[in-house]
């Protein structure tokens, strides 16, 4: 790929980052004074239904009178008035992060909100996804599919050499850039799939494995072809994170992990650093994705390695016999079919 394609994708990268940047924080104004109100009325509604004994009732008969008193305004059902007060109960358990709270929450929508405290049973993780959303822009689909995928639990659990091998600040990056295990459920595999079939399926569903890598991975190319001497290799996946501002190279695996595994993938790293990494590029980054892993022999096999690596595994729940392969239509079948429906 030409020098001026990878500047422009970075270049149109950071311009979209920041157009979503825009786009909550717009929704921020509008939203923040209201959330603000709601935090308080949670507030007034719990310290009330403490000290006077107005009955279940309550809360039915105050979201009545301020329907009629503000017919304009949403936001006053009783269902919303529900909502508002475990919101306010849910945050508040620890008064320590009571004022952390506030300010974080009314930076992001009040839908948004709503899907964090009712998915999250602690205030930790609660925190770790309304972070995210203020740091991403996520619409709301997007936070319930990172939530349902448990990125909390998945996020910066992969075993790498980062810390030994990259300044700390580009290490804890990194570190919290990677995953394991990845999900790769938005795939359907046969049984006994090889590397190639598995590199091709992520490739045509590039925008679901965009949004499993996480934000800020640029797709550079498949197979990528690198010349050593007078011997030619193919890296599975090449990627620039925009962020790290570092190309990533990501090679796939169908079997467990293995040490020889590290070391290809350290040539792989040195060949785009010494070939195709510009000056203003920080060091190139490895990812090995596995179907599983052993953590002690990854741990030893990483200990003299001397470029920037992490191991994952992957998830593949969505898996055919193999007997089925042959039964199923092949995507030109499919498309032939709906060609000859047009013309009849």
């Amino acid at each position: 790929m030409k020098i001026i394609e990878i500047e422009y994708k970075e270049f149109i990268q950071k311009i979209k980052e920041k157009a979503r940047q825009a786009q909550i924080k717009a929704s921020v104004r509008v939203n923040s004074t209201l959330l603000e109100f709601y935090w308080e009325l949670g507030s007034d509604i719990v310290e009330k239904q403490k000290t006077a004994s107005w009955g279940s009732g309550f809360l039915k008969q105050m979201s009545k009178d301020l329907m009629i008193e503000f017919p304009d305004m949403k936001g006053f059902s009783k269902r919303n008035l529900e909502l508002i007060r475990k919101w306010y109960l849910f945050y508040s358990q620890d008064n320590t992060i009571t004022k952390q709270a506030v300010s974080q929450l009314v930076q992001i929508p009040w839908g948004h909100n709503i899907v964090i405290f009712q998915k999250n049973s602690e205030i930790r993780k609660a925190f770790f996804y309304v972070q995210k959303t203020m740091e991403h822009g996520w619409s709301r689909s997007v936070l319930v599919h990172q939530i349902e995928s448990r990125l909390y639990e998945r996020s910066g659990k992969a075993i790498s050499n980062f810390s030994n091998t990259l300044p700390s600040l580009q290490s804890d990056l990194a570190n919290e850039t990677i995953k394991d295990p990845y999900n790769f459920d938005f795939l359907t595999m046969t049984e006994n799939f090889k590397e190639r079939e598995l590199e091709k399926a992520l490739i045509d569903n590039v925008t679901d494995f965009l949004l499993e890598l996480g934000s800020g991975f640029a797709f550079i190319g498949r197979q990528k072809h690198i010349q050593v001497g007078e011997h030619d290799f193919y890296i599975d996946l090449l990627f620039y994170h925009t962020q790290m501002h570092c190309y990533v190279v990501i090679e796939l695996k169908t079997v467990d992990f293995q040490p020889e595994f590290a070391g290809k993938l350290n040539f792989y790293i040195k060949a785009v650093d010494m070939q195709i990494k510009s000056d203003r590029d920080e060091p190139t980054i490895g990812i090995l994705l596995c179907k599983g892993k052993d953590k002690t022999l990854v741990e030893y096999s990483l200990s003299d390695i001397h470029k920037p690596m992490g191991v994952s595994a992957y998830e593949l729940t969505q898996i055919l016999p193999d007997e089925l392969k042959s039964a199923l239509p092949s995507l030109e079948e499919i498309e032939e079919e709906l060609n000859k429906e047009k013309t009849n």
